[in-house]
This record gives C-alpha cells, structure tokens and sequence, in this order.
C-alpha cells in the first residue's frame, strides 16, 4: 500500500477525484420522458434516504448535455444494473436518445423502464437541493421492481462486478 497523499481538493480537483473514485459505487441509468421522447443518463451518485417515506436520491451534474432535461422532470426512474448490462451503460452515454435502442418498455405512467436491470425505482420529484455543480434530486418512490443478481459496480474509473465472499 502507497503512502497517503495530502492535498487541498479546492486547489487539486484531479487529486480529489481519484480519492472519490476509491469508493466502490453501484451504477445506474435514471430515465425519464421528454418532448424528444425517453431520455437517459448513467449516475452513479445514488443513495436510499428513508423507507417511510420512500425516498431516494440521486445528482446530476449540471453540466451534463442531459441535465435540463432532468432538471425539470416531475418523474424518473432509476435503475440498478446488472454485472451483464455494461453494454447497456456504454449506450447510454453514448447519445442522451440512446435508450430508444436498450430494451426496455414504457410503464403504466409512460416512463421509460430498463428490462433487466436489477432494481427499478419509478419516483415522483419529492425535492432538489442545489449542491455546488450538482443538484440533489430526491423521489418519493411510487413502485419498484427487483429481480436481484450481481450488480454492475464502479471503482477507479473502470467497471467490474461484485461477487460476495463465500
């Protein structure tokens, strides 16, 4: 194991990303619907927040191409991958209409549902909280689906895939 390095993330941004990329994260692809029609973004800023209510969040960067469509989305929809959907993900930040060519189904609601994914929350805008160069995005969950599996995780700015310890 190397040394630790000290360094002021205000000054050093490359530094403290590394550091951030240390932390193990599930990914995924939080859908919504648009004017242009289903439109998709992967983030790996996910996190539960209460079971009652239901609530989840996620945040997106403001500088993403795809944020003003999210930004005033009133639903969405994310979805954890699974260790056999990275194909799925490479589309997906490929171009912002990429979803049209991933399977998936629109929900009773009209939104866009990834098929295969491990976990899928369908939200409702709950609250957004300005967070520097994202924004905080909380969704009261209305319906959720899960078929579990291994998911697709993200470390050092590669992909993998977590198989628990015997």
């Amino acid at each position: 194991m190397n040394a630790p390095t000290t360094f002021d993330p205000a000054v050093d941004a490359r530094s403290f990303r590394d550091a951030l990329g240390s932390f193990v994260t599930g990914v995924t692809v939080v859908t919504t619907d648009s004017p242009e029609g289903p439109v998709a973004i992967v983030a790996n800023s996910f996190a539960s927040v209460s079971l009652d209510p239901p609530l989840v969040l996620w945040s997106p960067a403001k500088a993403s191409k795809r944020f003003e469509h999210f930004a005033g989305s009133r639903r969405f929809a994310v979805h954890i991958l699974g260790a056999d959907q990275q194909d799925v993900c490479a589309q997906i930040i490929a171009s912002k209409t990429a979803i049209s060519k991933v399977p998936m189904h629109l929900s009773h609601c009209g939104m866009p549902i990834i098929e295969g994914a491990l976990s899928t929350f369908e939200c409702n805008l709950e609250a957004t909280h300005d967070a520097g160069d994202h924004v905080i995005v909380v969704g009261l969950v209305t319906k959720a689906h899960h078929q579990g599996g291994d998911p697709l995780v993200f470390h050092g700015g590669k992909y993998g895939a977590f198989h628990p310890a015997e």
